[in-house]
């Protein structure tokens, strides 16, 4: 039981130390998207670090049924590490380097791993695949604002 909770909390904390990271490399984020154009659509800038907070800490949830599951998981780990991998450049490439159009790009290939993931996720357990669905929707609407945002800028 305990080496059960050891594991949960290692596995929330891997996607909460990326969020992190990048958060460090992009600290000054927020202050660059207050001064570009952005669609009506666009929430205030608080709300992103925490809808971030909760979507990793939900990623590391659900990779937890998935890594201790006795079914066989290396594809679908591997997609989950890539995927926060990309998770992790994207900040870089739309704050610090400003290439918004190929930041979009980007966001469209770590839609398409995180698509991936969530279904090899519920395959091995379904509340796992589930619980990567607000991550989705949010990485869609965060397209619908990268693809605005590299029209407007």
């Amino acid at each position: 039981m305990r080496k059960q909770w050891k594991t949960l909390v290692i596995c929330i904390a891997i996607p909460l130390a990326v969020g992190v990271l990048s958060a460090l490399l992009t600290r000054d984020s927020m202050q660059t998207f207050e001064t570009i154009n952005k669609p009506k659509l666009s929430p205030p800038g608080w709300l992103f670090p925490v809808a971030w907070t909760i979507l990793y800490i939900l990623m590391g949830i659900a990779s937890f049924p998935v890594v201790t599951s006795k079914k066989p998981n290396g594809s679908a780990l591997i997609t989950y590490g890539l995927q926060l991998i990309f998770n992790f450049f994207w900040s870089i490439i739309f704050f610090n380097w400003g290439l918004y159009l190929f930041a979009f790009i980007w966001l469209v290939i770590l839609w398409i791993l995180i698509l991936k993931t969530t279904i090899k996720f519920y395959r091995i357990s379904e509340p796992a695949g589930y619980l990567m669905i607000p991550y989705l929707l949010w990485v869609t609407f965060a397209g619908y604002l990268n693809l605005v945002i590299s029209i407007l800028n």
